[in-house]
């Protein structure tokens, strides 16, 4: 019996050290640590194109919506779609911030368009035609 107790013992120490090793790499933890901070953070999968991606930067939090088509040789993600959850944590970012988001997006989609919702498309916008 002292035994038994012993090994279930073990087991729940495994158990909660495994749940908590588990807990600290978790990358939505991660996420979600960024954005309460202002810290950047880039949380995909980038084996599922069905799973739309996350980026902490500034205190905003963007998402993106891939989408598949046809390259040359393959099929790839060729478009995305990037918004903002809440447009007034937009106040402060410049275009250099849209365009440092798009070169760390493009370094995982090299072959994708990338796309902004308002307020964030007019901006950019602005910037090719000047």
């Amino acid at each position: 019996m002292a035994l038994l107790l012993r090994v279930l013992i073990l087991i729940i120490i495994i158990y909660i050290f495994y749940k908590g090793v588990r807990y600290l790499i978790d990358p939505k933890r991660k996420l979600d640590e960024a954005y309460e901070n202002g810290q950047y953070y880039f949380y995909d999968d980038v084996k599922n194109v069905r799973k739309n991606f996350f980026i902490s930067y500034k205190g905003a939090l963007f998402e993106g919506e891939k989408y598949l088509g046809t390259t040359e040789d393959a099929f790839e993600v060729i478009s995305i779609f990037v918004f903002v959850h809440d447009t007034m944590k937009l106040q402060g970012l410049t275009k250099s911030d849209f365009l440092y988001l798009e070169k760390e997006i493009k370094m995982s989609y090299p072959k994708a368009k990338i796309s902004w919702k308002n307020p964030i498309e007019k901006l950019m916008k602005e910037e090719e035609n000047i």
